[in-house]
């Protein structure tokens, strides 16, 4: 089609390529696929053409509570600015074909609707307005702006205010709001639990194991059975131990260390077997590829598999036998990975010990707990040599690593937020990461190695556009970036640059939005984060599903005979979607997590409304400053109408807003001073107002 120079009909493709009759259903089926994935268009008289040739984009439709939108393109292009006249019967979060119809004062595209590809929304949570006649929902997620009209008797006996979710019979249209009817009514607003839920709902997070599902949990045994351990390599006599946070209680990975002659050090990571529990094809599989992945907010975790697996036979624990899959590696003192290989095991883990036993007992040289762990401390010590060698070989490969604070929220007995604490991230954090992260590449390796389909981790280079804004950017903080495009040991060199100056922040901040975000896919492209040719997800079964993918591929690969060719077809045939779906429910996962956080920083503000504190700018936009406190992790609006001593402009590029006459500039990483002026529950928001600043002033 592209070749064609014009759209081409159904029967101009089928002459063009010499489709028999016969296959014609096959070329439907395949032009049909094409078009969800963006790659063809359909328009008036049944016409297909390439997107780009006709001055269309495909994407994601992101609402604004305001009424208009942007299309964000699948291909990464730059965004389409579409007005509220222009997005007509389209609701926020709606795969669409936007038509590009002019560009805006700064090089911004604009553009208008033509057609819906696919529907995002069959529910929606909000507010249940009662009427006489009949009523109405106004969606908790203002980027809806249609209101749902619900008929009378369809409202499941909802209360005037409160909050339930609508099934969706009906989309918009120029002349008639959404119709739905109300399936669940989860309860009044002022309940946190309520919130909760809501949100889950909003995201449309399955909470609640299906019976079918539940039943196939408890038919799996509690131990392992002698017959299980056959064929497998034991590993039950090599000392393992798992290494995890205080309260977790599935553990996927458990390591093993051991220093060889010349200096070397060999690692076993055996990773928790699930696909030998999981059946493709299950009723377990079918729900936790639906699920995609776990969600873990602040007070609990919705599990991609029912915790008679994921905390019972699945996981690692201590003193029991348990099946895993292992990645064998030896590296050398340079970190090199020198020899790889992989099998089914059968392990018992000697401890089970948490990221602060291991910090105590390697920074910290706890005496008490030294002497405990005594006969593993010749183990600890390799472990913490041979991730120092990975670290070093990362780093000097390039691989970009963002040193900011994240935020870990202490919730109290009766649910509410006790503190927000920096989460700590220790030698023994980086011990895991280390190990995990090679495992990952030594399984990609590998099975590229053998021509296989894999589902990849991969992560695109950041945007040549958002590139060129953050070399301007940081060359007016005094650092310089090589023209064309940088390497990830470039970027990885500036931020090592900067690191321990006040600016530190600020750069890792405006970096790391200009890059692009990690996703699944069939086809490898490489990891640009990593600097890594070949990487994939291996060592979370238990809570990601293309983790266990991964691990069916990589089974059937070592077995006698391994895969077969017509299985391998069938696998890349699926793969692509697959990638799309799981990075999907990741994305869904990740907002969900972010929407019950900002919850809980607004609940845990609510009473400090009136109150100063001191802070820095993380964000700019034309209508304010982003503020986070300091100590705090808690991140509110200054809206640029109330800083009123003078006219503001937005400087995109340079991330600032600068005072007209005065020439007062507010940028990125700039402190401030502010107080809280309002705290917006329902919507997770928090207002500051400006007190003074320390920023820089011309």
């Amino acid at each position: 089609m592209d070749e064609a120079g014009r759209p081409s009909t159904l029967k101009d493709i089928r002459g063009r390529f010499q489709i028999t009759r016969e296959n014609r259903a096959k070329l439907v089926k395949l032009l049909d696929e094409m078009i969800r994935n963006g790659e063809v268009v359909r328009i008036k008289g049944g016409r297909y053409g390439v997107p780009s040739k006709m001055n269309l984009v495909t994407g994601r439709l992101q609402g604004h509570a305001d009424g208009f939108g942007f299309v964000i393109p699948d291909e990464g292009d730059e965004d389409v600015y579409i007005n509220s006249r222009n997005i007509k019967d389209a609701m926020h979060g709606d795969r669409v074909v936007a038509r590009v119809e002019g560009v805006k004062p700064g090089g911004k595209r604009n553009g208008s609707i033509i057609r819906i590809i696919e529907r995002a929304h069959k529910t929606v949570v909000g507010r249940y307005e009662k009427g006489r006649k009949f009523g109405y929902v106004v969606p908790s997620d203002e980027r809806l702006s249609h209101d749902i009209y619900v008929p009378k008797g369809e409202d499941m006996g909802a209360d005037d205010g409160e909050i339930v979710l609508v099934e969706l019979l009906s989309y918009p249209t120029k002349n008639r709001n959404p119709e739905g009817v109300v399936i669940r009514v989860i309860g009044s607003p002022l309940d946190p639990e309520v919130e909760i839920q809501s949100i889950i709902a909003r995201h449309s997070i399955p909470s609640v194991f299906p019976e079918g599902v539940l039943e196939e949990a408890e038919r799996v045994g509690d131990k392992v059975k002698t017959s299980e351990i056959e064929g497998r390599q034991d590993l039950r006599g090599l000392t393992t131990v798992t290494i995890d946070g205080e309260t977790a209680r599935d553990f996927d990975d458990a390591i093993s260390v051991r220093k060889e002659e010349k200096g070397n050090i060999r690692l076993w990571v055996s990773i928790a077997d699930v696909s030998h529990y999981v059946k493709e094809g299950s009723h377990l599989d079918r729900e936790a590829y639906d699920r995609g992945t776990s969600v873990y907010f602040p007070d609990r975790c919705i599990p991609m598999l029912p915790e008679r697996l994921s905390n019972g036979i699945c996981s690692l624990n201590p003193h029991v036998e348990r099946l895993a899959m292992t990645a064998e590696m030896l590296f050398n003192d340079r970190g090199e990975r020198i020899e790889e290989k992989f099998y089914s095991s059968v392990i018992k883990s000697d401890h089970r010990l948490t990221y602060t036993i291991v910090k105590k007992i390697l920074v910290d040289v706890d005496k008490e707990l030294v002497r405990e762990y005594d006969a593993i401390m010749a183990d600890l010590k390799v472990m913490e040599e041979l991730s120092r060698w990975l670290r070093t070989f990362r780093q000097d490969r390039g691989c970009i690593d963002f040193d900011l604070p994240e935020a870990q929220i202490i919730i109290d007995i009766q649910g509410g937020v006790e503190a927000i604490v920096r989460s700590e991230r220790n030698l023994a954090h980086m011990i895991v990461e280390e190990f995990m992260l090679a495992a990952n590449e030594a399984v990609a390796s590998y099975l590229t190695s053998k021509k296989l389909p894999l589902l990849y981790r991969v992560h695109e280079e950041p945007d040549a556009e958002k590139l060129e804004d953050f070399r301007e950017f940081i060359h007016n903080l005094g650092y310089e970036m090589k023209h064309g495009t940088p390497s990830p040991k470039d970027l990885q060199s500036i931020l090592a640059a900067v690191s321990g100056k006040p600016e530190e922040r600020t750069i890792n901040h405006v970096l790391l939005r200009s890059m692009k975000q990690a996703v699944y896919s069939g086809k490898n492209i490489g990891h640009f984060g990593l600097a890594s040719e070949k990487y994939c997800h291996f060592t979370s079964p238990i809570r990601r599903y293309p983790d266990l993918m991964v691990h069916r591929i990589l089974k059937k690969s070592v077995v006698r005979g391994g895969i077969k060719k017509e299985e391998i077809e069938t696998l890349r045939g699926r793969l692509q979607v697959n990638g799309e779906e799981t990075s999907s429910r990741e994305r869904r996962a990740m907002e969900a997590e972010r929407d019950v956080v900002d919850l809980k920083k607004a609940e845990f503000m609510m009473d400090k409304v009136g109150e100063d504190f001191s802070g820095f700018i993380t964000g700019v936009t034309s209508f304010g400053i982003f503020v986070e406190l300091e100590g705090l992790f808690v991140e509110g609006l200054v809206h640029v109408t109330s800083i009123d001593d003078d006219y503001y402009i937005y400087d995109e590029k340079g991330h600032s807003l600068t005072g007209e006459r005065k020439k007062r500039r507010f940028r990125i990483g700039d402190k401030v001073d502010i107080s809280v002026e309002k705290v917006d529950r329902e919507k997770r928001q928090i207002d500051f107002k400006l007190k003074g600043s320390s920023h820089n002033s011309g």
